[in-house]
C-alpha cells in the first residue's frame, strides 16, 4: 500500500500524532450533535448563532483536525517530507488550538464577551499558521513535485488565506478594526476555506491514494496537473473581483463548481474501472462523497440564478455529506494501516492485521449510520423533529469513529506489552 514510497519507521510520524488529532475531530463531531440538538431547525439559518457556531465547530473542529493529521501521516508517503520533531510540533498545534477553538464557540454564544475574539484568534492562528508554514516550508524544498504534493502546497496556501481573512473577522467582532469590507471578506473566507482548503487537499490527497488503495487507472494528467493550480488561481482572482467588480463573481464561481464535478465525475469513473472488484465500505464512503459533491456544485450554480433558503441549506448539508464521507474513507485505511505498519516494523509478528484492527464489517455499519445522518438531516429541512434524530444520529457516528481509535490505540499498547517480536539476534 503505502510500501510504494518506500515509507519507513523513521519517516513515518509516531502513531500518536495522528490518533491524538483524529480523538480531537472525533470528539468536536460528537459535540456537533449535541450542538444540532441544543440548536435544532436554527441550524438552517446561516445568519444564526447556531448555524455559525455548528459550521466552525464541523469544519474547524473536525475537518481541520481530521486533515492535519492524515498530513502528518501522508506528507512523508505522498511527498517524501519528514517533519523532525513530530510529537512536540504535534503538542504545539493541538493544545493551543483546542483552546482557540473553545473560547471561539463560546464567544460566538456570548457576545457580551467580546474581547475574548482576540484571544481565540490569538490562539487559533497562532498554532495554525505555525503548522501551515512547518508544512510548507519542507514542501517547497522539494527538488520534485508530484500532482499530489504541489496540491497539498496550494491547500496549505488557501488554507493559510482563509486563516488571514478569519483574523480580519474577528478584529471587527472584538471592534478592533472597523469592518468596513466585512461582508465581502466573510464571503472570501467560506469560500477559501471550502473551495480552497477542504477541497483542494481531498482532490491532492486523491490523486495518490486513489489509485493506490483502490487499483485504479491514474487520473487523466490534464487534471492532475492543472487542476489545483486553476482552482486557487480562481480564488485567488476573486479577491480583487469582490471589491472591484462583484458581479464576475458569479461565473468565477460556476467555474469553480463546473471543475469539481468534473472531479467527481471522473473519480467515480475511475473507481468503475478498478482492478479489484470487491467494493469495501471506504469505497462506498467515496461514492457519497464524490455523489454528495456533485449534487452540492449543481445547486450552487443554480443557485446564482435562483436563491432560495432551502436550496442553500441542501448545498450546505451536501457539501458537508461530500467533506465528511471522503474524510471517512480515508479514516478506515489510515488506522488500521497505521497500526499494523508501525507495530509491523517494530518487529512484532504478531502485529494485528488490518482486518483485526478495524473489521470490514465495522465501517459498513458505520456507513449506513453516516448515510443516515445526511438523509434524516435533509428530511428535516421538511419535518422539523426530525432534526432530533439527526443529532443523535451525528454523535453515534462520531462516537462510532472515537470508539475505532481508542480500539486501535489499546490493541496497539497491547501488542507493545504482551506481543512477540522476530529475534534478529539468532
Amino acid at each position: 500500500m503505502f510500501q510504494q514510497n518506500g515509507l519507513s519507521l523513521d519517516q513515518a510520524p509516531p502513531i500518536s500524532v495522528v490518533f491524538h488529532l483524529f480523538l480531537i475531530a472525533s470528539f468536536f463531531g460528537i459535540l456537533a450533535g449535541f450542538m444540532i440538538l441544543f440548536y435544532q431547525e436554527t441550524i438552517f439559518d446561516s445568519a444564526s448563532v447556531g448555524a455559525i457556531t455548528l459550521t466552525h465547530t464541523l469544519t474547524l473542529g473536525v475537518m481541520v483536525s481530521f486533515m492535519l493529521g492524515a498530513l502528518f501521516q501522508m506528507l512523508p508517503v505522498i511527498a517524501g517530507v519528514v517533519l523532525s520533531s513530530p510529537i512536540k510540533r504535534s503538542w504545539w498545534i493541538q493544545v493551543p488550538f483546542a483552546l482557540g477553538m473553545i473560547i471561539l464557540l463560546l464567544v460566538f454564544n456570548f457576545t457580551a464577551y467580546s474581547q475574548l475574539y482576540s484571544v481565540a484568534s490569538l490562539l487559533l492562528g497562532s498554532s495554525l499558521l505555525g503548522a501551515i508554514g512547518i508544512m510548507l516550508h519542507k514542501l517547497i524544498k522539494l527538488p520534485h513535485h508530484s500532482a499530489s504534493s504541489h496540491g497539498m502546497m496550494v491547500a496549505l496556501l488557501a488554507f493559510a488565506i482563509t486563516i488571514l481573512l478569519a483574523l480580519y473577522l474577528t478584529a471587527t467582532l472584538s471592534g478592533l478594526a472597523q469592518g468596513s469590507y466585512y461582508t465581502q471578506v466573510k464571503t472570501l473566507h467560506y469560500h477559501f476555506g471550502l473551495m480552497g482548503w477542504v477541497a483542494l487537499l481531498i482532490i491532492s490527497i486523491s490523486f495518490q491514494v486513489v489509485e493506490m488503495f483502490y487499483v485504479t487507472p491514474p487520473y487523466p494528467k490534464i487534471l492532475s496537473r492543472y487542476l489545483t493550480g486553476t482552482m486557487v488561481f480562481l480564488l485567488l482572482l476573486k479577491i480583487p473581483l469582490a471589491f472591484l467588480l462583484p458581479s464576475a463573481i458569479i461565473t468565477i464561481n460556476t467555474l469553480l463548481a463546473l471543475l469539481l464535478v468534473s472531479f467527481a465525475v471522473i473519480t467515480l469513473y475511475r473507481f468503475s474501472q478498478r482492478k479489484r472488484p470487491l467494493a469495501d465500505a471506504s469505497m462506498w464512503f467515496w461514492r457519497l462523497g464524490m455523489g454528495s459533491l456533485i449534487l452540492a456544485m449543481l445547486l450552487w450554480i443554480i443557485s446564482a440564478f435562483i436563491s432560495h433558503p432551502l436550496m442553500a441549506s441542501v448545498t450546505y448539508i451536501a457539501f458537508a455529506s461530500f467533506a465528511l464521507s471522503v474524510v471517512f474513507a480515508m479514516f478506515y485505511k489510515i488506522v488500521p494501516f497505521l497500526t499494523w505498519f508501525h507495530l509491523n516494523a517494530q518487529g512484532y509478528y504478531t502485529a494485528p492485521m488490518m482486518h483485526e484492527v478495524i473489521h470490514p464489517k465495522t465501517a459498513k455499519k458505520h456507513f449506513w449510520i453516516h448515510r443516515a445522518m445526511v438523509i434524516i438531516l435533509l428530511l428535516s429541512l421538511f419535518i422539523g423533529k426530525l432534526i432530533f434524530i439527526a443529532g443523535v444520529l451525528t454523535i453515534l457516528s462520531f462516537g462510532w469513529i472515537s470508539y475505532q481509535i481508542i480500539h486501535a490505540h489499546l490493541l496497539y499498547r497491547k501488542t507493545e506489552k504482551s506481543g512477540e517480536k522476530f529475534d534478529m539476534g539468532k
